[in-house]
């Protein structure tokens, strides 16, 4: 693992004193905890710690998917925590690419539908999709699969279409929920393989949760966090 990679770069995500909880019933549920911390542009940042640890929730947080309770968060120089709900999920679509861990692909799509989906609400032509999508199946080696259906791929398949779906926007970051967590150890090594190509080659910053060992490999920098705090993190730009 480089730990020297991405050092010098400016950050692409800023975070300080940011704190979030979730109520459920009539009690508050406090799941991070006065977290700073700055991700380089062009990083590969691997989430790590025990369940309830709170990775997942940073991930949604940096994504944009959930708003925190406290702090600052600046994500490609915008203050998401300022935007509306529509100014957020017009960001997300231009910002950030999503992979999970059970691919959340549409099952009555073919591959070439699923990965089109995130530019069906942009100005693009047909035309333009098309190509933005012929590249993106190409990147992750699927063209001779764009017309089957998820029920007709291996699992591993099905992860490179959905990291296709990821990379359609060319959004800065890509943020990637266990990527690996439901496939075998031959295709999360191909999968694994595939993220250091768009890390090294394309620039794409990746910031990815993950209990595997063998994935944190991949990552230039791991961030460990326990009971919603940061005990591991490479230290914060000036």
């Amino acid at each position: 693992m480089n730990s020297e990679a991405g050092a010098g770069a400016r950050p692409i995500v800023r975070i300080a004193h940011l704190a979030k909880g979730y109520r459920r019933g009539d009690q508050d549920v406090p799941v991070l905890f006065d977290i700073t911390l700055d991700i380089p542009e062009g990083d590969f940042i691997a989430l790590m710690g025990p369940s309830g640890s709170g990775k997942s929730t940073l991930l949604n947080l940096i994504a944009g998917i959930d708003k925190p309770d406290a702090g600052e968060l600046l994500v490609a120089g915008e203050d998401i925590t300022r935007l509306s709900e529509g100014d957020l999920a017009d960001w997300r679509a231009s910002h950030v690419g999503f992979i999970f861990q059970f691919y959340n692909l549409m099952p009555v799509l073919d591959a070439f539908e699923n990965v089109e989906l995130p530019l069906l609400l942009t100005p693009l032509s047909r035309r333009e999709r098309r190509e933005r999508v012929d590249t993106a199946l190409a990147l992750v080696g699927l063209t001779d699969r764009r017309d089957h259906y998820p029920n007709e791929l291996s699992g591993g398949q099905q992860q490179r279409v959905a990291i296709a779906r990821a990379l359609v926007a060319d959004p800065a970051i890509i943020v990637a929920d266990e990527p690996t967590g439901d496939l075998d150890r031959r295709s999360a090594t191909e999968i694994l393989g595939l993220l250091r190509r768009l890390n090294a080659e394309m620039g794409k910053t990746i910031i990815m949760v993950t209990h595997d060992w063998h994935a944190v490999e991949s990552a230039r920098h791991v961030v460990h966090l326990e009971k919603g705090e940061l005990v591991d993190a490479p230290a914060p730009h000036p």
